[in-house]
């Protein structure tokens, strides 16, 4: 009996042994790759060779041409797959970002800048595409999943003048999987969960889904509750001349984005809603609505269903949520549609041309409800 324990003790060591001793090639394997990673203005304190994984710390991302400083990580565990490079590909297990901090910010002129690295050009100044057929013969790297710990966003918004807007989110869980390089057109799934930073409080928001990193074909659930109204006040301010006191909003989504037309029906619900009765609001009189409001409780929630082509310059997301939620929130009141519809095509002028869309979805969401 003494013998049997002592082999099984003996083999037990050795598959131990021999599990550290992949563990470790396997991470080395990795570490020149990801010195080739290196760009002008990324930054790595240290890296080092752990038993199971590659320890990258103190990572910073700053534009060289921008003086910005876009990403902070405060620690970057990559964990191999074993056997992955005896096959002649590289396979990583999981990434794990511990407390990265990234920063957005839209410019004056509209385009969106963040914490991404230039692409590589061509002689002619060209984006290098990917050769064909390199993605039919195999992924040179695959990760099994990317997650992130207690992560934080910040965007600033440049476009509604001095001083910027911005958004806060924080404790944020982000968790990617199936990502393959060379980029191939695939579902990778995808969950999301943290809090938006308010004035007084917190709000939540959570999305799931997965989404096709080659060709951007997203379909999402997503869900924001207890948002603080006045947090997202530059949004709305240009079609809101009432004064909102205090309110909380939340929504619940299923955004499908297809060949860049989106489709998102969802629900909004509007509570604990404080106006003056001087002024509108999404082209509806503030003494009306306040009115129509108290016997609601000053709560109300309502439909709506996003629908457009991103790519036609006549459409305007923001401008075609803001109807949405002006037939939504009007219909629950129960303000008549055509009159609604009279007040916001003649309050929006030659910007209705771009909510045509969005109107006739709304009128299809009531014609179904009255059926």
């Amino acid at each position: 009996m003494k013998k049997w324990l002592v082999a099984g003790g003996i083999i037990f060591i050795l598959l131990i042994a021999g599990y550290l001793v992949l563990s470790f090639y396997a991470v080395r394997l990795i570490q020149p790759q990801l010195q080739k990673m290196m760009r002008p203005g990324l930054t790595v304190a240290k890296i080092e060779v752990k038993t199971t994984y590659l320890s990258a710390q103190r990572i910073e991302y700053e534009d060289p041409h921008l003086r910005q400083r876009f990403l902070q990580i405060e620690e970057v565990r990559i964990y191999p797959s074993l056997f992955s490079f005896l096959k002649g590909n590289l396979r990583i297990r999981e990434i794990l970002l511990l407390r990265p901090s990234f920063f957005f910010y839209r410019s004056p002129e509209g385009p969106v800048v963040g914490p991404w690295f230039p692409t590589e050009k061509g002689e002619k100044d060209e984006q290098v595409p990917i050769e064909k057929g390199k993605a039919e013969k195999g992924p040179a790297v695959e990760i099994d999943r990317i997650r992130t710990e207690d992560g934080s966003v910040g965007f600033e918004d440049q476009a509604y003048g001095r001083p910027p807007f911005s958004i806060q989110l924080k404790d944020l869980f982000f968790k990617l999987e199936d990502i393959r390089y060379p980029i191939v057109s695939a579902p990778s799934p995808f969950e999301l969960e943290g809090k938006i930073k308010g004035r007084t409080k917190e709000g939540q928001i959570e999305a799931k889904g997965w989404i096709d990193l080659q060709t951007t074909d997203t379909e999402i659930f997503f869900k924001v509750q207890d948002v603080e109204v006045k947090t997202l006040e530059p949004y709305y301010q240009k079609r809101v001349t009432a004064e909102i006191e205090s309110g909380s909003i939340s929504i619940e989504a299923k955004i499908n984005l297809k060949q860049k037309r989106i489709d998102a029906p969802g629900v909004m619900e509007l509570m604990d809603l404080r106006i003056k009765e001087e002024g509108t609001v999404f082209w509806i009189p503030a003494k009306t609505l306040v009115s129509l409001l108290k016997n609601k409780g000053n709560s109300v929630k309502g439909k709506f269903h996003v629908k457009g082509n991103m790519n036609d310059p006549k459409f305007n997301l923001q401008e075609n949520i803001l109807t949405q939620m002006a037939f939504s929130f009007g219909e629950a009141l129960g303000l008549p549609v055509r009159s609604l519809g009279e007040m916001i095509m003649g309050g929006t002028g030659k910007e209705s041309e771009g909510l045509s869309e969005g109107l006739r979805s709304m009128r299809e969401l009531f014609r179904k409800k009255k059926e």
